[in-house]
């Protein structure tokens, strides 16, 4: 009878040379890459808060006008854009239709003048023009009283609800479509496949918008506005979300998880005017933040909470050019790989 030798003893870095495969390497390495920035763009985006090009009105009788809105032109850093008004009733309605963020009202009788803001649009940038405008009228001998035109809920502490709210359907969209790619593969083996997926993505996004507008509102009573609004929007920005990053598996396998990371919570929650509204940002994140789905629904939630819904049509097409382009993206790849692979399952 003959014996067969046994296989020698492995040895514990044999076992890792098993383990740490090219393609885990790489994998890990992503994540690295990934941690690294994401420390960069929230400290890079928030750590040096300062006002710029904030759109701001003036109210004043005739000459005064011109001379207030040079002077503040003027300023060191551009903190302002300036621009004369003709009364204190256009003031407001420019701000309630977020046409600018703040305005000043010069007493010509007094050495009170009056400061217009919206905390509801987010209240660091209320505190940084009220700060300013404080500077600016000691320096001249006079003072500023602060008058809060569009004041954010008194249960939305420092305004920041919308933003959260934001961020939660975000988080759905893409958890769902990476749910999705685990279960069976990153990219949909055929067009019934990606069907499935998408239908299950809005499916996800009906429920979860509903959800989102359901808790903010009447249960916590977190956020005023229309809940009906809210759930229409946080229904587009989940399947969105959703959407894109089933392309971008679609275009990249699983690493397009890692690519959606990059674009929706690296790059779009720190610049998405959350605790520092737009003008407050550094002008990278602030030329980016509108155009990605945490900027644009941010803005568009505070517009239906505090503005009646005002310039919401550019943040609102944005978000569905997203979502359009998730879809068509997906379902292209769905019909290209049709022949492919036979197997139509979930």
């Amino acid at each position: 009878m003959t014996r067969t030798a046994e296989a020698p003893p492995r040895s514990f870095l044999d076992e890792v040379k098993d383990a740490v495969t090219p393609r885990a390497t790489l994998l890990v390495v992503g994540v690295v890459v990934l941690q690294l920035l994401f420390i960069a763009s929230y400290v890079g985006a928030l750590h040096h808060p300062k006002p710029k090009d904030v759109p701001f009105g003036v109210v004043a009788p005739g000459a005064a006008a011109g001379q207030t809105v040079d002077r503040l032109d003027r300023l060191p850093g551009g903190p302002l854009d300036p621009r004369v008004l003709a009364d204190e009733a256009t003031a407001r309605r420019q701000i309630a239709d977020r046409d600018i963020d703040g305005a000043l009202l010069v007493d010509p009788d007094g050495t009170t003048d009056t400061l217009l803001v919206a905390s509801g649009g987010g209240a660091a940038l209320s505190r940084a023009l009220a700060s300013l405008a404080t500077e600016l009228e000691k320096d001249q001998g006079r003072t500023v009283r602060t008058v809060d035109v569009v004041p954010a809920d008194a249960q939305d502490a420092n305004g920041l609800t919308p933003f959260y709210l934001v961020v939660g359907w975000c988080v759905g969209g893409y958890l769902c479509a990476s749910a999705l790619a685990v279960s069976a593969g990153a990219r949909p083996a055929g067009l019934r496949r990606a069907v499935i997926r998408l239908a299950a993505m809005a499916l996800v996004a009906i429920v979860g918008g509903l959800g989102g507008a359901v808790v903010v509102g009447p249960v916590l009573g977190a956020l005023p506005g229309s809940v009906a609004a809210l759930w229409g929007l946080g229904a587009l920005i989940t399947f969105a979300v959703g959407a894109a990053t089933l392309a971008l598996q679609c275009v990249f396998g699983i690493v397009g998880i890692g690519v959606a990371v990059l674009l929706v919570v690296i790059l779009g929650n720190p610049s998405a005017g959350g605790a520092l509204p737009p003008p407050m940002l550094p002008p990278f994140w602030h030329a980016i933040g509108p155009a990605l789905p945490p900027g644009a629904g941010t803005w568009t939630a505070r517009s239906i909470a505090y503005f009646k819904g005002n310039a919401t049509t550019t943040p609102l097409l944005i978000l569905s050019t997203w979502a359009a382009l998730g879809t068509a993206i997906t379902l292209a790849a769905g019909s290209r790989n049709r022949n492919l692979h036979p197997d139509d399952r979930f």
